[in-house]
């Protein structure tokens, strides 16, 4: 594991989708690892943690999901802009290398058989809670996050920091058509 890649307490962990980034959704199963964007990512409850995220039925990633009953949600960069609209706008149904062709390299974090994409902020690892009413009506998934890792250039003491890193560490939010904006500076209240 990467020097800067920190577990985050599992208290915390729905601090590290709470800004609403565009995120990567990993899974395996089989020996098939799948990674897809989804623009459609929500922490959902505290204890345990929990998030959503909309799985569309076509994707191939989906059906990793629903048949190894676990996945991966992670945060990319803005260094990831490329990498995330190519996963996002390509399928592994039609395209086997897909993956490759996107310059998606995978790594191992924690114990965990699961795909983590290398380069990004943030990644929490999730057991699917089966809602088959919710993933066939409304393409809605439910996890419960099981473990949870930040890279601590910008994400340390239970929360973000933008405006320390560097440009490239910002999280991308995609607005439709291709279009993304990064993170923007700090709002502080008075």
């Amino acid at each position: 594991m990467h020097d800067s890649i920190k577990p985050v307490s599992l208290d915390k962990a729905y601090r590290l989708l709470s800004h609403g980034p565009t995120v990567l959704v990993s899974a395996r199963h089989a020996g098939v690892d799948g990674v897809m964007a989804a623009a459609w990512a929500c922490a959902l409850d505290f204890e345990p943690p929990k998030l959503t995220v909309v799985l569309d039925k076509s994707t191939a990633t989906r059906v990793l999901v629903e048949r190894s009953g676990q996945f991966v949600i992670q945060v990319p960069t803005a260094a990831q802009l490329e990498l995330t609209y190519q996963v996002g706008s390509r399928s592994l149904n039609d395209e086997p290398s897909k993956l490759a062709d996107s310059g998606v390299e995978l790594i191992a974090l924690g114990d965990l058989d699961l795909p983590f994409v290398a380069g990004c902020s943030a990644w929490l690892a999730c057991r699917l809670i089966d809602e088959p009413h919710n993933q066939q009506a409304y393409d809605l998934f439910i996890g419960e996050v099981t473990a949870a890792w930040a890279d601590e250039r910008v994400f340390r003491d239970g929360r973000w920091h933008f405006e320390d890193a560097e440009p490239s560490w910002r999280s991308i939010h995609h607005v439709a058509g291709g279009h993304f904006y990064g993170i923007g500076e700090v709002l502080t209240r008075k």
